[in-house]
């Protein structure tokens, strides 16, 4: 569809120029006491997608319609135009004949990218396009500013996340991805609810930031005179939850963490967690598996999938594997039989620069940090994870080292964190004194020590497992979205000055 040369050139002119044209021409009409803004509503009884879903139904049948003018041709007493609504695109053919001269030249002097509602009867051309055969016109909003170059659209990504509302309009590929977005949100809790979940709601306002290894953001409640931090996880509340007699329940949350940002993180981002009573981690495992299938079916309607042009089968079983032998498997180095000091001067000769006094957990996991996680494909289950990098999981009986914990990797990136839940208040209490301690060597994303949930456990808490999946991270395997700006609609971006 080519649009008129004379409205949508945003790159070559001065845009100031282009909204000084289009508010004279909003005087106009106003001064005419036609002002667009002041029309509350409209009537439509068909959308775009409805239409080309059922052509025949409505073939040669009245409708309204309404959306942004896309494109406009001008063909003397005839042209054509494109409008865009919420589910897709339809042609519209415009005549003076039909219009009326008055009308007609009304829909000249609009612009691509104004608000318009379309009276008319659809139909097929001669090359079958459906169109819309207009009776009548209404202006219904009055765009001021050009939409970008159809062909050059909108591309800086910069400019794309600060203004999404263009970027929607621009490049319908995008709105694709929110609209997956949506329906796997949706999935996850249909999932869920399936399965006996209750959605339940935690603060996200906190006096203590728990529940994760991370920096809070700080603010400040007036009435109460103390600091708040936004919350960095959901997950000693929903225990709460556990202890006060939910078997299941989960929570779709915002979290907000104070770190970097990078194309895997935003300091605000979206999780799910949820927490079983009477399960482990062997239990969430099959969870997770079931869950993450359940949206892509929804989402994509398969479980192959492709990724960054790399397939990727979701298809069960998963691969299950120690953190252990990954890093056996990806470096070599045998954490199971091999002496402590022999492996951290390997490490140390791999370019890693691990303390000689450094525990076995810490060695174990700053080397598969370093060289085994961005070789996980995947969808692969990481289990067994040292102590100290797990305070809030349950120790394994078979070696105290390790902890019931594991991460699902898959494009080398984790999707999803599960416990064996801790519910030991005595052990409980000593991690979050290690934690502490930590905090006092200079760690600022040591837990806090949160005494009133070592009493919420001292009432005791079954054994239970707990999970926590990134929706952004879900949604960018399903969307196939390198960044998570992609799948965020307003992502965190830096003030201009």
């Amino acid at each position: 569809m080519s649009q008129d040369t004379n409205v949508n050139n945003a790159p070559e002119q001065d845009i100031s120029e282009v909204r000084k044209v289009r508010k004279a021409k909003l005087a106009e009409l106003v001064e005419q006491g036609r002002n667009p803004f002041e029309i509350v509503s409209y009537e439509r009884t068909a959308t775009a997608g409805a239409i080309r879903a059922d052509y025949d139904a409505y073939e040669g049948k009245d409708v309204s319609v309404a959306g942004r003018l896309m494109s406009k041709r001008i063909m003397g007493k005839a042209s054509f135009g494109h409008i865009a609504d919420s589910d897709g695109g339809l042609q519209v053919y415009f005549s003076r004949e039909d219009l009326g001269q008055d009308e007609y030249a009304d829909f000249k002097k609009l612009d691509v990218g104004d608000i318009i509602g379309v009276c008319g009867k659809i139909f097929k051309t001669k090359t079958g396009e459906i169109t819309v055969h207009a009776t009548k016109v209404t202006l219904l909003a009055k765009s001021l500013l050009p939409l970008p170059e159809k062909y050059h659209g909108l591309k800086d990504p910069e400019l794309r996340y600060r203004q999404r509302y263009v970027d929607l309009i621009a490049n319908p590929e995008v709105k694709e991805i929110f609209v997956k977005r949506s329906k796997i949100v949706s999935a996850v809790r249909e999932f869920l609810d399936g399965e006996g979940f209750y959605e339940v709601e935690t603060p996200v306002l906190n006096t203590l930031a728990g529940g994760a290894n991370a920096r809070p953001f700080i603010t400040h409640h007036n009435t109460l005179d103390v600091d708040m931090y936004l919350r960095i996880a959901t997950e000693l509340y929903l225990k709460r939850c556990i202890v006060g007699g939910f078997d299941k329940v989960y929570e779709v949350g915002r979290i907000f963490r104070n770190e970097g940002m990078d194309p895997k993180h935003n300091p605000e981002f979206t999780t799910v967690e949820l927490y079983q009573a009477y399960v482990d981690y062997n239990a969430m495992m099959d969870l997770t598996e079931k869950l993450v299938c359940h949206c892509a079916q929804k989402a994509c309607g398969t479980l192959e999938i492709t990724y960054q042009g790399q397939p990727i089968s979701l298809a069960s079983p998963w691969e299950r594997l120690t953190m252990v032998d990954a890093v056996k498997r990806y470096t070599g180095l045998d954490f199971e039989n091999g002496k402590l000091e022999d492996l951290v001067s390997a490490a140390n000769g791999m370019g890693l620069d691990i303390a000689k006094d450094a525990s076995w957990g810490d060695a174990l996991y700053k080397v598969f940090d370093a060289f085994v996680e961005d070789k996980l494909t995947g969808p692969v289950f990481i289990t067994d994870y040292p102590v100290e990098v797990s305070p809030l999981a349950k120790k394994k009986p078979s070696d105290k080292r390790l902890t019931e914990r594991f991460e699902l990797f898959v494009t080398g990136r984790e999707l999803a964190n599960a416990f064996s839940e801790l519910n030991d208040p005595n052990d409980q209490r000593e991690r979050f004194e290690a934690q502490m301690q930590a905090k006092a060597k200079g760690d600022e994303e040591a837990q806090p020590y949160d005494e009133d949930f070592v009493t919420a456990l001292e009432y005791g808490m079954p054994p239970t497992g707990g999970l926590g999946i990134g929706i952004d991270r879900l949604v960018m395997l399903l969307t196939d979205s390198y960044s998570i700006r992609e799948v965020l609609l307003f992502p965190t971006m830096k003030p201009l000055k």
